[in-house]
């Protein structure tokens, strides 16, 4: 079973108990029904009751299969009167494999890099970082980004520009790159939060443009999965899960095309290091900022990851 993105393979031919598990947890109408129900959103059970008209405790039941299966995350938070269970969706594809195949066997290594672990930035207003419990450095200054606190960052936004990572590169002595994926929770910036914000994010490796996506919307107020109870639900709280993929067919994000530019593009061997920038360009149609997300923020447990799938080169 493999998990990229917000994308679940199920691979029948392992046979285990957690394949079992996942097949009978969407085995359920009602369960598949509460699925797309969900979407992207953050939703507590009182509110999937009332909208799929079934019992409350019906309703919680299925969400505990869900659960177990890892279909959904689920969140307790104090309410008005006592507590409420807030559910979010895992994934939004699930891919069901009957036969391996040679392709699926690649060697891979994966390396996540948490968001405050920055190699260079050029930002503007407006622009801030946050740890799981506090503010980091001041609102609206680009000068808090260098702030040491900076690398237990939870979350990161600012208006226009672009910040930079490095992650080490661990291809093997003797093997190539065959595809390399880039995964994070993000959406566009606006002050506190706007459900109709569009922005262009782009992403860059290794100094070459691979695509951008339009984000919708700055996500707020209801609370974040993960977000933590003392950020105020009017600010920004959750993002939405993207994986640009680069292969040797070209590049996508969630699958879909959005450029020619193929992993040989990228010179990967030539350095000891893979560098990813993410930003708004100058002349984008929507400059709308960026709020990413690291593991404890958002509706998703993770920073910014990045995996290299790579092959052996035989010598002739």
């Amino acid at each position: 079973m493999a998990k990229l993105g917000k994308v679940l393979v199920l691979d029948l031919t392992e046979n285990s108990e957690t394949c079992l598990l996942l097949l009978k947890a969407l085995s359920s109408e009602t369960r598949l029904t509460i699925l797309t129900f969900l979407g992207n959103r953050t939703v507590n059970v009182n509110e999937i009751a009332e909208a799929l008209n079934i019992a409350p405790s019906s309703a919680t039941t299925h969400i505990q299969i869900l659960e177990k299966a890892d279909l959904i995350r689920t969140k307790i938070i104090p309410a008005t009167h006592g507590l409420q269970k807030l559910c979010a969706r895992t994934y939004d594809d699930v891919h069901i494999r009957i036969e391996g195949s040679p392709a699926d066997m690649q060697d891979a290594f994966t390396i996540t890099m948490p968001i405050g672990q920055y190699y260079a930035f050029d930002i503007h207003p407006t622009c801030g970082l946050v740890s799981e419990t506090s503010l980091i450095g001041l609102l609206d200054n680009p000068a808090s980004f260098y702030e040491p606190e900076r690398v237990n960052a939870q979350l990161l936004w600012f208006g226009s520009g672009s910040i930079t990572y490095r992650f080490p590169n661990h291809l093997p002595a003797g093997t190539r790159p065959t595809r390399i994926d880039i995964s994070a929770e993000l959406c566009s910036e606006a002050p506190l939060h706007h459900n109709n914000w569009p922005s262009d994010i782009t992403v860059w490796i290794n100094n070459v443009e691979i695509g951008s996506w339009t984000s919708p919307a700055d996500f707020g107020g209801e609370r974040g999965l993960l977000t933590p109870s003392w950020w105020e639900t009017k600010d920004t709280q959750y993002g939405m899960l993207k994986i640009w993929s680069v292969k040797r067919e070209g590049s996508f994000i969630d699958g879909r095309t959005i450029s020619s530019v193929q992993i040989d593009d990228l010179c990967i061997l030539e350095h000891p290091f893979i560098e990813v920038r993410l930003g708004i360009k100058q002349d984008a149609t929507n400059v709308g900022g960026i709020n990413l997300f690291g593991e404890k923020f958002g509706n998703y447990p993770q920073p910014l990851v990045m995996k290299v799938y790579f092959e052996h080169v035989r010598k002739s």
